[in-house]
């Protein structure tokens, strides 16, 4: 039968002294704690290590992403954008090229072609008016008599009457051709308004500077012995 086995555990500076009985007789086994503890502290310090580097690559990216700045890209001068803008409201695509000098001169010649249009359709429609009160056989109708000209007419003397309405008829067309060349006139007006805005669009990175210049002078040049007279020119660009 196996006996029972007796074990004696005794500390010493060594470690830990296990003293076992057995069938065999005694057997003593010696564990170095110190050993042990010291490969524990070591794994640890490696764990350690290596999630401290790991955290300050993490934090390195974090940081890089954070103060990357997008590139802000050149903003093109669009002639179209010119041309659109000064279609809608006309002087807006001169302020869009900051040509901010140009909108009065647009606002005039628009207002200064508007008022003279309005001019030559008041003048067409009262001749006409004069012309058909005229011709009516309706005596309270005299508005042809508020024409300064009428002095120089006998309108019961057939001739004059048949020449002051030929006047009339003139008047009338005149004034209508005016009204209508300055209509076309506007609406010309109006695209040169467009184009205008657009070319300066085109023009607006162009260099204009002192640089740009072209010059000449007269000058003499040996040729042969012969002293000949010529010019020179310059240009930069």
């Amino acid at each position: 039968m196996l006996k029972l086995l007796k074990t004696k555990i005794k500390v010493t500076k060594e470690g830990l002294l296990c003293s076992e009985t057995s069938i065999f007789g005694p057997n003593l086994l010696i564990v170095d704690i110190r050993g042990f503890l010291l490969k524990i502290s070591l794994i640890l310090l490696q764990l350690l290590v290596v999630f401290n580097l790991h955290a300050q690559l993490v934090n390195a990216d974090t940081i890089k992403q954070v103060e990357k700045k997008p590139v802000k890209e050149e903003e093109v001068h669009s002639p179209k954008k010119a041309a659109i803008y000064s279609a809608i409201l006309p002087g807006l695509g001169q302020a869009y090229n900051k040509k901010y000098w140009k909108i009065p001169l647009v606002y005039i010649g628009f207002g200064t072609i508007g008022y003279f249009i309005k001019w030559n359709n008041d003048n067409y429609q009262f001749n006409k008016m004069a012309y058909n009160h005229l011709i009516d056989d309706n005596p309270e109708t005299n508005r042809f008599q508020e024409i300064d000209a009428i002095k120089y007419y006998d309108l019961d003397n057939p001739t004059h009457f048949n020449n002051f309405r030929d006047g009339l008829i003139k008047r009338q067309d005149y004034y209508r051709r005016n009204r209508d060349l300055l209509v076309i006139g506007m609406v010309a007006f109006y695209g040169i308004n467009i184009i205008d805005a657009s070319v300066d669009a085109h023009l607006f990175n162009f260099d204009i500077s002192d640089d740009l210049t072209f010059n000449w002078e007269p000058s003499m040049l040996n040729i042969n012995n012969n002293l000949v007279y010529c010019f020179n020119f310059k240009f930069n660009f």
